[in-house]
């Protein structure tokens, strides 16, 4: 009886090993053409696809040789993948007519996923402001959880097994940004779509397209959505932006709760420093007035000086 007792638990043990060892056999990665057709996309992508020049060499590189570097995926309960690093290249085997891509086939966590892909994207020539704001904000709350700690608005949560830095430290150092600068690219995110377009056209430079700074684009993003649809609308009309300075008296009135289309419309309507028309002298035409090394600002105000002195004079000779 004892001798059943343990055959039987030595088959179950055996069954038990067995599946385990299969598990792990099919959690190694491995590389498979997998159809197209089988492959989402990363939720929330917040890398955009442009048809820009690279684009156009990559469909061209694809369709002749195919893809030469495997994209990453990671297999999903329904049998579907999950695309990870790659969705260009997928793309451009979509628009070359290419049924099915070289993959690596991965098993990984939600943040283990969120994180490579997104460190397999900043590597790009040219990344826009909302990209990377999104794609920071996606990897700093993948951080914190795998820290073990809760995600807070924005926070800077402290990873201990990191020598005591925050986790957006971690992340300025991995991305090659500041800690400042990482905090307000993650700010873009709280914009409506139509400003966001703003800052990054500021990157693109599309021609007939309004372009707003990241500096006052911050400043704005503390306005509620309401007044945010405001501006855009007050911009679309007067095909204007707000300098950073007008855009920090617009976050005071909000902070207030005194924003409405009329004050937008005005703080709108004040002269913004760059608008200011600025008249230029060459310096060789009054060089010889004034002793070499003398500030600019000098120069300007003896000019100023010399004009009113001018000015009264032709008044006193006409009376």
């Amino acid at each position: 009886m004892v001798k059943n007792s343990a055959a039987g638990l030595l088959t179950s043990l055996d069954d038990l090993f067995t599946t385990q060892e299969e598990r792990e056999i099919a959690a190694q990665p491995r590389v498979e053409d997998i159809p197209i057709d089988l492959i989402d996309d990363f939720p929330n992508h917040p890398f955009k696809i442009r048809m820009d020049g690279a684009m156009v060499r990559l469909v061209e590189s694809v369709g002749q040789y195919g893809v030469l570097e495997p994209c990453l995926i990671r297999p999903k309960p329904d049998g579907r993948y999950e695309m990870i690093a790659g969705h260009r290249r997928k793309e451009a085997c979509i628009m070359a007519d290419r049924p099915s891509i070289r993959c690596i086939v991965q098993e990984m966590t939600d943040d283990q996923a969120i994180i490579i892909m997104v460190d397999s994207n900043l590597h790009r020539e040219e990344t826009l402001p909302s990209e990377k704001a999104f794609a920071y904000k996606m990897k700093l709350d993948a951080m914190k959880r795998q820290s073990g700690r809760p995600s807070k608005e924005n926070g800077a949560t402290v990873l201990p097994h990191l020598s005591g830095k925050k986790s957006r430290e971690i992340l300025a150092e991995q991305a090659g940004e500041s800690h400042e600068q990482i905090r307000k690219l993650i700010r873009l995110t709280y914009l409506i779509p139509e400003i966001l377009e703003m800052v990054d056209n500021s990157v693109l430079k599309e021609k007939d397209k309004l372009q707003i700074a990241l500096r006052p684009a911050v400043e704005l993003s503390y306005l509620t959505h309401q007044e945010q649809h405001d501006l855009n609308e007050t911009m679309m009309t007067e095909d204007r932006t707000p300098s950073h300075a007008q855009a920090i008296k617009m976050r005071k009135f909000s902070q207030e709760g005194r924003l409405n289309m009329d004050v937008i419309f005005s703080i709108m309507q004040e002269e913004k420093p760059n608008q200011k028309e600025q008249f230029k002298i060459p310096r060789e035409r009054i060089s010889k007035y004034f002793a070499p090394g003398t500030p600019a600002q000098k120069i300007e105000d003896t000019i100023v000086k010399a004009l009113e002195l001018y000015q009264k004079r032709q008044r006193s000779m006409q009376r």
